[in-house]
């Protein structure tokens, strides 16, 4: 009878652990017990714009496929370079060639506050700043008021950074 009831405060006890290591593990990560220095990435697989170098847009002016042989970890993400060189120009001033609102759809940014997908080779550079987007359909509508999505965009960033949508 002990070795049961003993059993079972043991695994009571385990379990509870468990649930309050998955809650404080959860707040962290969700931004709960801190607040967010930096912007999240979109980055499947932890590698950012799906393995593209970010530099090549402006100095290429095209999506350019980066190698984990020129990698770089900024912002909570692998960034993937096609050389050496544009790999060190990114580390002398990350944020000069990241793409903004964290990589995600710059459209569903400005348009529905969420966080969407993107494709590397839907892209623009606006003012120094490069914006990706979730597909071709996106990036025509995107295009029809570059000015207004960029400001409305701007607007809504720092709450979804706060909220994690």
């Amino acid at each position: 009878m002990v070795n049961k009831v003993g059993r079972r405060v043991f695994i009571s006890v385990g379990v509870a652990g468990l649930v309050a290591i998955a809650a404080v593990a959860g707040q962290k990560y969700l931004g709960g017990f801190e607040e967010l220095t930096t912007a999240p990435v979109y980055a499947p697989d932890g590698v950012a714009i799906r393995g593209t170098d970010p530099v090549a847009y402006f100095t290429e002016g095209r999506a350019v496929p980066g190698t984990p042989e020129h990698a770089l970890e900024w912002n909570g993400a692998t960034w993937h370079f096609a050389s050496a060189e544009t790999r060190d120009r990114f580390a002398d001033d990350p944020r000069a060639y990241a793409p903004q609102y964290g990589g995600f759809c710059a459209w569903a940014v400005a348009e529905k506050g969420k966080l969407y997908s993107t494709q590397p080779d839907n892209w623009a550079i606006v003012d120094g700043k490069l914006y990706l987007n979730y597909n071709d359909d996106i990036q025509a509508r995107w295009q029809k008021d570059i000015p207004r999505f960029i400001a409305e965009g701007d607007e809504r960033w720092p709450e979804i950074l706060k909220t994690g949508s």
